[in-house]
């Protein structure tokens, strides 16, 4: 990608030589580290980009070099670990970043979405509950999808159902949302907002073993024999070996 050589020409650029007549060292001056260290990450976050975390974790290194508490370089260093399945440093550098920014709910966000991936729903839970509190955040939508999902791994069936309900508020283009509603709301007999909920999940994401399921069953509810027929071709041809074939050939 073009980002890579960019980056390393502006940390050359920045680190390259010591005082020279008439030019001062940029690194001897507080802006010129924080420009350092910003590039250093920026480097970092091209390489996870590209999924290289080897590469990336020295430029970050880096970074923390110069600036121990930045929690930028923590964050990014999180992820990388995270994709190493590192979880113990992975937890360690979210960690440090909070500590620097704990209402930070970019941060928060990706912590709890680690905590998810960790089976640590009651944690990521909670952490979810603080990154919510930021009205400002522009991904605050998510974030009530992703407390939805992670009740719904709780057994709190109810609880979910309001997170999602509030992730629509926010933003109607949620089809994870969507389609979770729209299956909450069938398993509860309430057909209507689940055939609404399902078209607009179908207008927004391609279908899937479970939506296709879901399809069927909410044609057969409203006696569309041929949508029904349809999706079932369909959920066969595409996933013959899923669980939720083996639903619709049995029945269930």
């Amino acid at each position: 990608m073009t980002l890579r050589p960019a980056l390393l020409m502006l940390v050359a650029g920045l680190l390259g030589g010591c005082v020279t007549t008439g030019h001062v060292d940029p690194m001897r001056t507080a802006e010129g580290r924080e420009k350092a260290r910003d590039a250093y990450i920026e480097l970092g976050v091209a390489y996870i980009q590209q999924g290289d975390t080897q590469l990336a974790k020295v430029p970050l290194k880096n970074a923390l070099e110069i600036d121990p508490a930045s929690a930028d370089a923590h964050a990014v260093l999180a992820m990388a670990f995270q994709m190493e399945m590192e979880p113990q440093l992975a937890d360690q550098h979210f960690r440090k970043a909070l500590s620097q920014r704990p209402k930070d709910a970019r941060l928060l966000n990706n912590y709890a979405g680690f905590l998810f991936e960790q089976k640590r729903y009651q944690d990521a839970l909670d952490t979810y509950l603080k990154a919510a509190e930021d009205n400002l955040y522009p991904e605050r939508s998510r974030v009530f999808e992703n407390m939805g999902l992670t009740a719904l791994e709780l057994g709190q069936r109810e609880q979910a159902k309001q997170y999602f309900q509030r992730a629509l508020r926010l933003s109607s283009n949620q089809p994870r949302a969507l389609l979770e509603m729209a299956i909450l709301s069938f398993e509860d007999r309430e057909y209507v907002p689940a055939r609404s909920y399902y078209e607009g999940y179908s207008a927004l994401a391609p279908q899937n073993a479970r939506s296709l399921l879901l399809g069927v069953r909410l044609a057969e509810v409203f006696e569309d024999r041929d949508r029904a027929a349809s999706l079932g071709l369909q959920l066969r041809r595409l996933y013959p070996a899923s669980q939720e074939y083996q639903q619709y050939m049995s029945g269930q």
